[in-house]
Order: C-alpha cells, then sequence, then structure tokens
C-alpha cells in the first residue's frame, strides 16, 4: 500500500464516471472539507488487513501531530503500478477505513472505482506531504510467487514529458537542452552541460554572499549509522522516508538532512564563547525515498541540494545573526526579481520545551522581521517540533507561491546532543542553533526561476551569454577569432559556423533564449567591429569588440537582472 498524506486548507472532488469493473454507488456526487488530513491511497497486490492497521495507525498518528479532526480516505490508484484486483482493493481500502473510524475519529471516505475531478488548496509548512509505504513484511514472501528476473528495457529511457504546457519547467529544461529526468532514476535529475551551468552559477553566487557573512563550508559523509537520528529525534518524522539498508550488523541511513552531521562537526572541538557564532555551511545532496506518485519534475525529488547552513551561537547574539539572515534573504531574492512574502510559525500544540523559551524565541524573530522593516503573516501552531521559524513564500509570474527559504531558531538539538561552549565566567553553556536555508532545495528553486523566467535566464545565468554567427564563409576565419577572444575572456560564447541562412541563425539563438548575437559580416571584418544583436531585438552596429566585451563582463559580473546592453 501507498500512501500521499496531504495537510490541507480544504479538499473537494466530483465523481465523473466509473472506471472501474467494481465501483461503489454513491448518492452524493460532489463533496467538499475543510482542513482535514487527506491520504491519497493505493492498494496494492498482496495488501490485506494486517498492511491496513499498519496505514490505519501511521494516518491517525500523522492527524494528531498536525491536530487535524478530520480525514479523509480518498482511492487514488495512480501511486503505484501494482495494483491489486478491485474487488480485494475495494475491501482493504473499506478497512482502512472502518480502522480510522474506530477510535471516534472524525473519517470520510470518497467512493471506490470511480474517475473524479478534486482540487486541493494545500498548507505550505515542510510536513504537508508525507508519502507513506506499507506492507506485510517478511511474511509476504509466503504468498508470492518467484518469478525469473527479466531486464526491463522499457525503463532505460528518458521520461516522456510531452504534452506537458510549453509553460512547464519540464518542457523548458527539454527545449533548452538543461536537464532530464531517466525513468533508471525516478525522482533525480540528469543535469546536461547548458543546465548545470545554472546550477553552478546559482551555487557560485550564493557561496560568494555566504562568505561576505563569514561562513565556513564543510562537507560530511552520505551515510552513517541510523543512530545518529534517534538521538536527533528526526527517526520519528523521517524513518519511512529514509534509504536505509544493512552491512556487517548495523542498520545505516543515506541522510535525508545536514543537521545531525553539522553538529558532529561541531561537536568534535571544544568551543569558547569568542569563537561564536559558527557559521557551518553544507551543500551535500540530500536523499529522501518520496513515493513515486509524489515526484514532480523539479520541484519533488528523491535526491536534491540545499544551501543548507547552520549557525550555533550564543543567546545574546541571535537577535543580531537573525537579522543578518533576511538581510541575505532580501539580497538574493532581489537579484533575482522575486516578490516573498514572510510567515511566522508559532509553538505547535505537540512541542518540545518550555513554552517561556518558545515565547523567547518567537520575539526574536518577530524582532528581527520588524527591525528588517518586513511585513509578515503569522501560522499559528504550526511551528517545527523543536522551535518557531520564519518560512518564505517567493510569488512567481504565473502568480503561484512557492515555499523556498526558511530560518528555524532551535533550542533542542543542542540539548539532546549534549553541545557546549566555554563561557566568558569559565563555565559550560548550551548555545543556540539556527537552521536556516535560502535558496530551499537548490534544484526547486531552479524549476521555479525557470518558470518564472520561461527560460529568459538574465546574462550571467545564462548557458550561452554569446552565440557568434558569420554572414557567409567568407568572414568564417574572422567569426572563429572573435569566439576565441570572448571565451580567453571568460565569456561563455559558442560558434555557429553552419551553412544556415542569417536569419534561420538568429533565430534559433532567440529560440535558445541566447542573450547576445554576435554578427560577422564582410563590412565588420574590414573594419575589426562586430555588430550585436540582443534576444529582445535590439540590434547595434559598429561597436569594437573590446568595448562590447567590456560592457559584458560588467554585466555579467554585477549580475544584472534586466537585459540588454548598459
Amino acid at each position: 500500500m501507498k500512501i500521499l498524506e496531504l495537510d490541507v486548507n480544504s479538499f473537494s472532488y466530483e465523481l465523473i464516471k466509473p472506471e472501474a469493473a467494481l465501483y461503489e454507488e454513491s448518492k452524493e456526487q460532489k463533496a467538499e472539507f475543510g482542513e482535514a488530513l487527506v491520504a491519497l491511497t493505493s492498494i496494492e497486490e498482496g495488501d490485506d488487513e494486517s498492511v491496513a492497521e499498519k496505514a490505519a495507525a501511521d494516518i491517525k498518528g500523522t492527524a494528531n501531530k498536525l491536530g487535524r479532526k478530520k480525514i479523509v480516505i480518498y482511492p487514488f490508484a495512480h501511486l503505484s503500478g501494482s495494483l491489486a484486483r478491485p474487488k480485494e482493493a475495494m475491501e482493504v481500502v473499506n478497512r482502512l477505513y472502518e480502522l480510522c473510524k474506530r477510535d471516534g475519529l472524525d473519517v470520510a471516505k470518497s467512493p471506490f472505482g470511480w474517475n473524479k475531478r478534486f482540487s486541493i488548496d494545500m498548507k505550505g509548512h515542510p510536513l504537508a506531504e508525507q508519502g507513506r509505504s506499507f506492507s506485510r513484511g517478511e511474511d509476504a514472501k509466503v504468498y508470492k510467487k518467484v518469478k525469473p528476473v527479466e531486464v526491463n528495457t522499457a525503463i532505460v529511457r528518458k521520461s516522456d514529458w510531452s504534452g506537458l504546457p510549453a509553460s512547464d519547467h519540464r518542457t523548458i529544461g527539454e527545449k533548452l537542452d538543461l536537464y532530464s529526468f531517466q525513468e533508471v532514476s525516478p525522482g533525480m535529475v540528469y543535469w546536461h552541460p547548458n543546465g548545470l551551468v545554472v546550477y553552478l552559477e546559482l551555487m557560485r553566487y550564493i557561496r560568494e554572499k555566504i562568505s561576505e557573512y563569514g561562513y565556513q563550508e564543510i562537507a560530511t559523509p552520505a551515510i552513517a549509522n541510523i543512530a545518529l537520528w534517534h538521538v536527533s529525534g528526526h527517526i520519528d518524522h523521517y524513518m519511512k522516508e529514509m534509504f536505509t539498508f544493512q552491512s556487517e550488523g548495523s542498520t545505516l541511513g543515506i541522510k535525508p538532512m545536514n543537521c545531525p552531521s553539522t553538529i558532529m562537526v561541531f561537536k568534535s572541538r571544544r568551543w569558547s564563547y569568542k569563537d561564536l557564532p559558527a557559521r557551518l555551511a553544507d551543500f551535500d545532496k540530500l536523499y529522501r525515498n518520496e513515493i513515486s506518485g509524489a515526484l514532480t519534475g523539479l520541484f519533488r525529488l528523491r535526491e536534491f541540494t540545499q544551501d543548507d547552513a547552520h549557525l550555533f551561537v550564543r543567546p545574546d547574539q541571535v537577535r543580531g545573526e537573525l537579522v543578518m539572515l533576511l538581510r541575505l534573504v532580501k539580497e538574493l531574492y532581489g537579484a533575482f526579481g522575486l516578490e516573498y512574502s514572510a510567515k511566522l510559525s508559532t509553538m505547535p500544540d505537540s512541542h518540545l520545551g518550555d513554552e517561556s523559551l518558545w515565547r523567547e524565541a518567537e520575539a526574536a524573530l518577530r524582532g528581527a522581521l520588524e527591525a528588517n522593516g518586513m511585513r509578515f503573516g503569522i501560522k499559528d501552531k504550526d511551528g517545527a517540533f523543536y522551535g518557531p521559524k520564519i518560512d518564505f513564500e517567493v510569488k512567481d509570474s504565473a502568480g503561484r507561491d512557492w515555499q523556498c527559504a526558511t530560518i528555524q531558531l532551535d533550542y533542542q538539538l543542542p540539548k539532546r546532543f549534549g553541545l557546549t561552549y566555554t563561557g566568558e565566567d569559565g563555565k559550560e553553556h548550551e548555545p543556540v542553533m539556527i537552521h536556516r536555508v535560502i535558496y530551499g532545495a537548490l534544484e526547486r528553486f531552479i524549476g521555479v526561476l525557470t518558470e518564472h523566467l520561461q527560460g529568459r535566464f538574465p546574462t550571467w545565468l545564462a548557458p550561452v551569454q554569446v552565440r557568434v554567427v558569420s554572414i557567409s564563409d567568407q568572414t568564417g576565419g574572422y567569426a572563429t577569432d572573435v569566439y576565441g577572444a570572448l571565451r580567453r575572456d571568460g565569456i561563455r560564447a559558442q560558434l555557429d559556423a553552419s551553412d544556415r541562412t542569417l536569419p534561420y541563425k538568429i533565430r534559433d539563438a532567440q529560440l535558445q533564449q541566447v542573450p547576445y548575437v554576435v554578427v560577422l559580416g564582410k563590412k565588420e571584418q574590414e573594419k575589426g567591429l562586430v555588430t550585436i544583436r540582443d534576444r529582445n531585438g535590439k540590434q547595434t552596429a559598429g561597436i569594437k569588440l573590446d568595448e562590447f566585451a567590456r560592457q559584458l563582463k560588467a554585466e555579467i559580473a554585477e549580475r544584472r537582472f534586466v537585459l540588454g546592453l548598459k
């Protein structure tokens, strides 16, 4: 059984027509629900009551954790490719419904076997979407026939995104040859040369920014004993989403987050009050075992990178660090012309630590927002279990909101790991930990940016910044010289030496969203000049190459967002 648990503001569905040989009759064609936990449920071969019991316990546990009183069981076959027969599937779904109701919870179920149209207004916190997978465990082997191993050549291919709108980042990525998704690596990105340029330039930018703020970069192992996440407490929230395996009698896990590993680096030496704050950044790959039905291009992945950092500070330094972090958010999102809004998430009902400490932490976050002149909303009782936080939602060109940056105050992990520093009084004191990401997941940010700009990356991010084209073969040698000079200047130039017509070459550069085209004909060659055409169609003739290169390098160095020559 596979389940996608969704914490929603509202959920509704409308029955269209039966789509299975066996389906449940229903008098109500439509249903609407307010705040609820929706469980999209896919029943697989071999699922039985024991699986339903596991799933029901998990659903009820999640509902309790999130404070949801309403549960909606929604049969959803699309999460799995190994579906049970309709009769068995309907029986398991109904049993799951009865088990959820058994403890007096308010549970609804949409009818089985229907094609439905549904609408979801999702909440935006990190636990709003949780994938789950349940089976009978070892005893399931008794019921399954052993089949010979077959090589499935069908999965050794690229994922098919045909039929998606032209504005979708997957369509744009294929058109501009940025990245692809292969069926042999579900939920992971294959970066092509063009896309890797964007990825690395964004990494370079954030590295430069945090260096200005005194960060140091670390790297930690991808694999650790599962005991690490038991100590941190993450095991209660992420065990089912972790990739784990056995080795020499121990259970090892591939890390789904960086904080416990960063703590191990901090614990490896003694710290004085003079050493703090310690700002440690980690850009390692992270892995979460999301169920296949939740995977969505660059937006929801199993392998991803965060521009992650953890700050270890004295209590008296909290306010100052938060103010600097908010300044960093302003600077970074301003570079992309992105609008954003901030939300302060307060203490949830289920939390660790004293309420007085929570109030102090919430006041620190509120004060930092006000000091930066940031307007913000309140997400009541939506903080992490270990501390309050500020979430930032970015608005793209289509008006959609995406949660990217987050800043979290944590007084609990330092306690769980026994973190200390030596104070001015010579005694041991406990630091405060600040978790923060600015881009969020870098892959998701690239997806948002790709759709926001529709592939028209500013020059500093563009995979190809200049395309050099010659009008005829007679100017081919001059074009090669110009191309070489631009490359030596550190400009990402490309030479089109094909025998296609000039209008075709210019049109192709425009379709590939190349910011500038250098057009070279006989006049340009004789005078040692160049003609520049930007992707907006503006043309500047008779400019010296070194002058163009100077202007272009200035635009790139300043990371100008507005296109065109300055």
